[in-house]
């Protein structure tokens, strides 16, 4: 019941649903550059695959050239030649 409460108060306040739960924001500019915020971690790294989990799944990225840069606890840069980017759901969020 509570969880109700805050998300209806979430909506009055019109904060945005990334500021309020775990849901990841991606962020990308052009090809070259990916912000992703809200993430738990790393699970796959490779100069051509980057695997990063979030709350509630995965995200893969494909390209060439790719590095991890400004990690925090909340979010991670991609930066490189991204080809691909594939969001697999592993919760369902209601």
């Amino acid at each position: 019941m509570k969880r109700k409460n805050y998300n209806k108060i979430d909506r009055l306040l019109e904060l945005p649903k990334e500021v309020c739960s775990n849901v990841p924001k991606i962020i990308i500019t052009g090809f070259d550059e990916m912000v992703i915020e809200n993430f738990k971690g790393i699970l796959e790294y490779e100069e051509f695959f980057v695997k990063i989990s979030t709350h509630i799944g995965l995200i893969n990225i494909n390209g060439y050239g790719l590095n991890l840069e400004n990690m925090t606890d909340d979010d991670i840069k991609v930066k490189g030649k991204i080809e691909s980017l594939e969001m697999e759901r592993t919760v369902d969020e209601s």
